[in-house]
């Protein structure tokens, strides 16, 4: 079959990730190809490029990786001129399909190969508080309880028609959390399933004993990163992580993140059906709103009934920009959120105010 022919190719022109497949074309006889070596894409961005145009560069690379891998035959070629390198044809015993859905399968084969760039992309990062001060026993099952609450209110928001393909990586204590999809409304339903999980998490501790239900510092943040596929043995997987500036950001933002606390990046972003690019304080109040909407959604057996920001929080009239300095004396700054639940009568509070 022509697909596993083109796998197992796909397979020794990756070199057990030596090598990248950056896009691909059809040929009348299989399939085009630019594959490159890992460290083709630092030197190629490098300031010290021959060029002289590193960034100019760097914005090709960025284009060239984001979305689709597809590229028209005589486009391939005007990429590999511009990469200073040659195609690779891959020769297939038996035509390939050239619809839509048989372009699609090929592209999602050969991504597990490349590397991608997205702009705009939510992502959450929880970090459980004093992590390390605690048994492995209880690392384990605060672990575990994080999870938990992750796979508890997607389950809730699919029940009410919010699907969160969500994808996470560990920290070692804690997890990034992207979904899978891209846009306006996956980048809001992240938010969305952001705060559910710390609503879930904030409910448990009530119920808890001390050591099983983690303190989260959180952050979330709206930016761009590359996203490469994870080796399993010596194959790729469908699975991925992320790095880039969101993760660079929100890594920054935790450090100054007390327990109990949550912070948003200072992005601009796209709500659904917005042309207008727009901050955290209308990404929050569109998913409070989202939350409140959905009848059937019940967190411990309790209707969620209410919502209410603090004055302190992101959009309220006491929120302030709060800047963030690490200890590469990098500065960026980070909004405060906090807001008060109602669950049935029993009131919570979620967030904790920066001093």
């Amino acid at each position: 079959m022509a697909l596993d022919q083109l796998e197992t190719t796909l397979k020794k022109q990756w070199r057990l990730g030596q090598s990248i497949v950056l896009c691909w074309a059809f040929d009348p006889n299989g399939l085009l190809t630019i594959v490159v070596p890992h460290y083709f894409l630092g030197n190629f961005t490098s300031p010290s490029h021959p060029s002289g145009d590193g960034q100019k560069n760097e914005d090709f690379i960025r284009q060239l990786i984001s979305g689709s891998r597809f590229k028209a035959h005589d486009e391939i070629f005007e990429n590999a001129s511009r990469l200073g390198v040659a195609p690779s044809f891959i020769k297939l015993d038996s035509p390939l399909d050239t619809g839509d859905a048989s372009i699609e399968m090929i592209d999602e084969m050969i991504k597990r190969y490349s590397l991608g760039h997205e702009e705009s992309r939510a992502v959450a990062l929880f970090d459980i508080a004093d992590f390390s001060l605690f048994r492995p026993f209880e690392q384990a099952s605060q672990l575990n309880s994080l999870s938990y609450s992750m796979n508890s209110a997607y389950s809730k928001l699919k029940r009410e028609g919010v699907e969160v393909n969500f994808a996470r990586t560990t920290t070692g204590d804690g997890y990034y959390v992207w979904n899978r999809d891209l846009g306006a409304f996956p980048n809001v339903d992240l938010l969305t399933f952001f705060l559910l999980v710390l609503i879930d998490n904030a409910v448990a501790r009530e119920k808890s004993q001390t050591g099983t239900v983690p303190t989260l510092r959180s952050a979330f943040h709206i930016g761009s990163h590359y996203e490469l596929s994870q080796a399993e043995g010596i194959n790729p997987t469908v699975f991925s992580y992320i790095v880039g500036d969101v993760t660079i950001k929100l890594a920054r933002l935790i450090d100054t993140v007390p327990p109990a606390g949550i912070h948003m990046g200072d992005f601009m972003a796209n709500l659904p059906d917005a042309s207008l690019l727009v901050g955290p304080a209308e990404f929050l109040r569109y998913s409070r709103d989202e939350l409140l909407d959905m009848s059937g959604l019940r967190i411990d057996e309790k209707q969620l009934s209410d919502i209410q920001f603090e004055s302190w929080s992101a959009g309220q009239s006491e929120a302030r920009l709060i800047e963030v300095t690490d200890k590469h004396g990098m500065s960026q700054g980070a909004h405060n959120v906090g807001f008060a639940i109602d669950l049935e009568g029993m009131p919570l509070a979620l967030g904790m105010r920066n001093r």
